[in-house]
């Protein structure tokens, strides 16, 4: 499955997005990717902690009305799939 590239949250929020920890703290992640796989919408983000590691977040996407809803993906094999689509298309972007 190849995965289609998508803008929803940067249309809606720009470069960035705030998310709010578990412990009611704000945190700036950059959007570094949207994409559709099969019936799934996916974002790649990554805070500035992240970014010193080389690591991303990556979190399903949900459209709830005119709302964007973001939610971590709990399945181990979804979650790797989103993960290697992710690395497709960066994998393209070199080739840019």
């Amino acid at each position: 499955m190849v995965p289609q590239r998508g803008t929803k949250l940067k249309e809606k929020f720009g470069k960035f997005v705030e998310l709010t920890s578990e412990g009611g703290s704000e945190e700036a992640y950059r959007i570094m990717s949207e994409f559709q796989l099969g019936s799934h919408y996916y974002a790649a983000l990554q805070s500035e902690a992240m970014r010193e590691e080389g690591e991303v977040e990556m979190l399903r996407l949900i459209e709830n009305g005119d709302e964007l809803e973001l939610e971590n993906i709990e399945s181990d094999e979804e979650w790797e799939t989103a993960a290697e689509a992710y690395d497709m298309l960066c994998f393209d972007d070199s080739n840019d």
